[in-house]
């Protein structure tokens, strides 16, 4: 079966393959709240697969609208100046799909207050 929509995590990628395993469990979790989506890892540099590559795949498979989430705590130099460019190639390059990004997952309050709520709760 072809999925239209797909979301694809954005995580910034580390040397130890052990740091992935919270973004697969994330990753795993939006997987199966969205069972008529593709929910995709993608990494910024030092892991695979990287975010041109995973677009290429979705768009290859027949994916028409893909919404892009920097899994970052902050809107930080990765957010703002190395994925701008990034999508604005994607866009280029398919100009057919529909292509959204979010805002840094910690700029959002919910966010935020789980966090909170976790490191309040270790006290």
């Amino acid at each position: 079966m072809t999925m239209q929509k797909a979301l694809v995590l954005f995580a910034h990628g580390a040397r130890d393959p052990r740091w992935a395993q919270p973004f697969q469990k994330l990753q795993k979790i939006a997987q199966t709240s969205l069972p008529d989506t593709a929910v995709e890892l993608a990494f910024l540099e030092l892991m695979e697969p990287r975010l041109p590559a995973v677009v290429a795949q979705l768009a290859e498979h027949g994916c028409t609208e893909i919404s892009v989430v920097p899994v970052f705590l902050g809107q930080g130099g990765h957010v703002l100046r190395d994925l701008p460019p990034m999508i604005e190639s994607l866009r280029t390059q398919y100009p057919k799909l529909s292509l959204h990004v979010s805002d840094a997952v910690g700029e959002s309050p919910a966010v935020l207050d789980a966090i909170a709520a976790y490191c309040v709760s270790r006290i």
